[in-house]
């Protein structure tokens, strides 16, 4: 048993990142465990999240086990879960009571939390006192172990806890079971060191580490080959990729290397204001395949909290770069996150980032009220906002971030765009959906042979956070 420590999460050291070239081998005795079983994974949080499940699914397809369709009728059940705000441990525990009373009525089946939630101690203590049930916890830097995990809760017929809180290696060649077709996630590195200071993720994830070029790019070839026509490099911070590698690669380089092995369309999240440098932006316009759709986080409009949040930047810099992005990307759309009731936020504070919306008119916006996570420098800074000013302050930003999105998709209105159509959409069965190349999501009548495919749609009609259109010739 290895139990999480945010202590031990904490370290960086200057030691060398271990690549492992085989990261996961399956031990022979483990091959045939979950044949004729089922089993169902419940994914929580970020892309990062949705990646490593396509991780999780594949190796428990190694060991036999088949997926189900539905929780209730699976011989185990993982929840992958998210640590960045309460709302989504919540979430999590809500769904662990159903599971319980699954287990009451069906009790051989196993499981299990994984993720970012199994990596904090105070998780893992919450589920050793009041959720004795579960079989396994496993955190991020244990996924190629997950037979191994198994087969032991399985032998003990007791709760397996495997958490490492370590700096993390890199395992290449780790299974992959993709939601999709025809686009797909690739992760370009690991962890961050950023430590802004509400952040759980570098306790969570470990150290920043970056994928040898070599490995990412044979595995976007592949891709290619296998006709998936959209990639998403993956990383905490893509702009910090190959800082830790001490081969002057930088993001840039990797961003020219990948769009020239002919993927139809690339994409990255998430980026971090502070590392994104010219050379990337020359690289973006210079690529038509490069998507034009940046996500550039802000979390707050005033300089001041930006400090507080350790976020390195001023609004002043924020504002210079987006301002750069937009006038040397041609026809580029920017979404962004922002924070709202940050412990010691003022009211002009907070006018500031509506200042700052004002001035950008985003694309779209992810909005939050501050979440403290315990264990991070924030969650001990005083907090006298009250939850009801707060929550008016998230009002009144969303009022804003949905009236810049309307304004930015009312400029498409009667234009034809490229969609790629990913398959039915969930308004609507009898129309197809899919993205544009500045991520906007279509709805389109169109016939179900074009999924999978890239098309001409002229936009119909918009709305806030989407549009309709039609299939052009």
């Amino acid at each position: 048993m290895k139990l999480p420590s945010l202590l031990e999460a904490k370290k960086r050291t200057n030691n060398k990142i271990n690549i492992v070239p085989e990261g996961y081998v399956l031990n022979e005795n483990y091959k045939n465990l979950g044949l004729g079983k089922t089993y169902y994974v419940k994914t929580y949080g970020c892309q990062m999240n949705e990646h490593d499940s396509e991780n999780i699914k594949a190796i428990l397809e190694t060991m036999g086990y088949k997926e189900a369709s539905e929780f209730e009728k699976a011989d185990l059940i993982l929840l992958n879960t998210c640590a960045i705000r309460e709302n989504a441990h919540n979430k999590v525990f809500g769904m662990v009571g159903r599971i319980k009373h699954l287990k009451e009525s069906r009790p051989e089946v196993m499981a299990g939390i994984c993720g970012c939630m199994a990596q904090e101690e105070s998780v893992v203590e919450e589920i050793m006192t009041k959720y004795k049930f579960l079989d396994i916890v496993f955190g991020t830097h244990n996924i190629n172990n997950l037979p191994n995990i198994i087969a032991t809760s399985m032998a003990k017929k007791s709760l397996e806890v495997e958490v490492d809180s370590i700096e993390g290696e890199v395992y290449e060649n780790i299974p992959v079971k993709r939601d999709s077709k025809y686009k797909a996630w690739v992760n370009i590195m690991y962890g961050c060191d950023k430590f802004c200071t509400y952040c759980i993720v570098p306790y969570t994830r470990g150290k920043q580490r970056s994928r040898e070029p070599k490995y990412i790019i044979d595995e976007v070839k592949e891709l290619v080959n296998d006709g998936y026509l959209e990639v998403t490099l993956l990383g905490q911070n893509v702009n910090a990729y190959g800082k830790d590698l001490n081969i002057n690669y930088t993001m840039a380089n990797l961003l020219e290397d990948v769009a020239k092995t002919g993927i139809k369309r690339l994409r990255f999240v998430t980026s971090h204001p502070w590392d994104f440098n010219d050379e990337m932006i020359d690289v973006i316009a210079k690529y038509d395949n490069i998507m034009p759709y940046i996500h550039l986080p802000l979390q707050s409009g005033s300089s001041r909290i930006l400090k507080l949040m350790g976020r390195r930047y001023t609004k002043e810099e924020y504002l210079e770069l987006f301002n750069k992005l937009k006038t040397r990307i041609e026809n580029v759309s920017i979404t962004t996150d922002i924070i709202v009731g940050f412990p010691g936020e003022t009211l002009e504070d907070f006018n500031e980032t509506l200042d700052v919306v004002n001035a950008c008119k985003y694309d779209s916006a992810f909005t939050f009220v501050f979440s403290p996570r315990i264990g991070t420098p924030a969650c001990k800074m005083k907090d006298d906002v009250s939850i009801e000013e707060k929550n008016q302050r998230l009002y009144k930003l969303n009022d804003l971030v949905n009236k810049y999105a309307l304004e930015a998709n009312q400029k498409y209105l009667g234009k034809t765009v490229k969609v790629l159509v990913e398959g039915y959409s969930g308004k609507d069965e009898s129309m197809l959906m899919g993205y544009t190349e500045t991520m906007k999501l279509v709805n389109v009548k169109a016939d179900p042979k074009n999924i999978g495919k890239i098309i001409n749609v002229k936009i119909t009609d918009v709305k806030t956070w989407s549009m309709d259109g039609e299939i052009v010739d």
